[in-house]
């Protein structure tokens, strides 16, 4: 089974999406839902040479529930903020600068996860992680307290993600 469908949610999850974008459960849309959701991970498989990340246990994903809210609420709210800075605020006023954030996550899915999060929130940009101290370069558009971005992007962000990515599943048989 594992062959032919080898991320099965990822296959449900096309076939849903294919069916919400046509807007129909014919038949025919159906069959080719279901052929695109087997297909497409079967094709692009070889692209994640890591393997997709699996979630092992119902606290990993509560915790990418819960920072998927948080974020959405974040993404929210620095629009607004960003939106009354360039409609009303003194561009002599703005501090846009760059700040290096030490990062202990060390997980490629939570790097890549935790890039999605802070570039699609607007006002941040992630520049790199500089490799000799394993620190994100980050851009900040209008800068206030380098302490308080740190802070926030280390418990908030961060430490979801590791608590996601790199806590090991118990072994099996044992109660989490």
């Amino acid at each position: 089974m594992m062959r032919w469908l080898p991320y099965p949610f990822i296959s449900l999850g096309l076939l849903v999406l294919w069916l919400l974008l046509n807007q129909t459960v014919a038949p025919a849309h159906l069959l080719l839902g279901a052929a695109l959701g087997i297909a497409a991970p079967l094709l692009t498989r070889r692209l994640q040479p890591l393997g997709y990340p699996r979630l092992r246990t119902l606290a990993q994903f509560l915790a990418l529930v819960r920072l998927l809210a948080m974020a959405s609420v974040e993404v929210v709210r620095s629009c607004f903020s960003v939106c009354r800075i360039i409609l009303f605020a003194d561009y002599a006023g703005v501090n846009s600068q760059f700040i290096r954030v030490p990062l202990t996550l060390r997980d490629p899915h939570g790097l890549a996860l935790l890039s999605c999060l802070i570039n699609m929130t607007p006002g941040t940009v992630w520049v790199e992680i500089l490799p000799e101290r394993y620190e994100l370069s980050l851009h900040v558009f209008d800068l206030h307290d380098v302490q308080w971005w740190i802070a926030t992007i280390k418990n908030r962000y961060e430490q979801p993600l590791i608590d996601i990515f790199e806590t090991e599943a118990p072994p099996h048989g044992d109660p989490a």
